[in-house]
């Protein structure tokens, strides 16, 4: 039996028969036996859990990281006044420090699915400012520097009512079914920990703590962006950034990733 088709009737059992705690459950038991060595909180640090030596290098880079021009940046405009003189920690509670844990989140009023980066942009909007470009270079400084305010903060994504169960699905089928040549599970899950590009897999649980992140220390890629690079390279049509669907497939993605501890930004090759 083909690996998608497999995925695929996998997904449909346990949509039938499992809730989001079970799902994680069910992968996180997974991935210990297939990677025995690997302790659970490592796993925010993906392949480089896989590689010592690649760790090593990862540890010395982090020391001295190549986008803190960046991060330093993103710091100066997450604290520039608006026009009426507030800064954007004003629509957080505790200044933003420790509250991108808890996102994204499903908003029974809006009906939808609300990222950091939709919290960004209505906090601007409530403060009389143009929203940001959802993929551009401020919008990343900006949800780059913020979210380092609550490095250590454990995921907490809920999961909780209809609205939010159906979104937080949506997105896992997003996650499971083929997309032009594999699906995103074909590689995080059904092939974790094996080598492809003399690069090993990384496992999902995890993936989503550490976003944005930098490429070769100055490339700027937020989660989406790298789900747009993924779909590219399975020969599939990327979705858009800020649409429904991406934004439930990171609802999926972050709520696998409970009870991980954040580490925003990061170098990443």
């Amino acid at each position: 039996m083909k690996k998608a088709l497999l995925a695929a009737i996998l997904f449909s059992v346990s949509a039938a028969h499992a809730g989001p705690v079970e799902d994680r459950a069910s992968l996180l038991d997974q991935y210990r036996q297939a990677l025995p060595k690997i302790r659970f909180e490592d796993y925010v640090l993906g392949t480089f859990s896989m590689d010592a030596a690649a760790k090593s290098q990862y540890d010395d880079i982090m020391s001295f990281p190549p986008f803190s021009v960046d991060l330093d940046e993103g710091k100066k405009l997450w604290e520039k006044p608006f026009g009426n003189g507030k800064t954007y920690s004003s629509c957080f509670d505790n200044g933003g420090k420790g509250i991108a844990a808890n996102y994204p989140y499903y908003d029974e009023k809006l009906h939808r699915v609300v990222t950091f980066e939709n919290a960004i942009d209505a906090c601007r909007e409530a403060n009389g400012e143009k929203a940001l470009s959802y993929g551009g270079r401020e919008m990343g400084l900006v949800t780059s520097y913020a979210k380092s305010l609550s490095d250590g903060a454990k995921v907490d994504v809920k999961v909780e009512g209809k609205g939010a169960l159906s979104a937080y699905l949506d997105g896992k089928r997003y996650y499971y079914e083929k997309h032009g040549k594999y699906a995103c599970s074909s590689c995080h899950v059904d092939n974790v920990g094996k080598t492809i590009n003399d690069e090993k897999i990384s496992m999902l649980i995890g993936q989503a703590s550490h976003y944005p992140e930098f490429i070769d220390g100055t490339e700027l890629t937020t989660l989406q962006g790298r789900i747009r690079q993924c779909a590219r390279n399975m020969g599939a049509k990327p979705p858009e950034l800020n649409s429904r669907e991406s934004n439930d497939l990171e609802y999926f993605m972050t709520y696998m990733s409970n009870g991980l501890p954040m580490q925003t930004p990061v170098f990443r090759k």
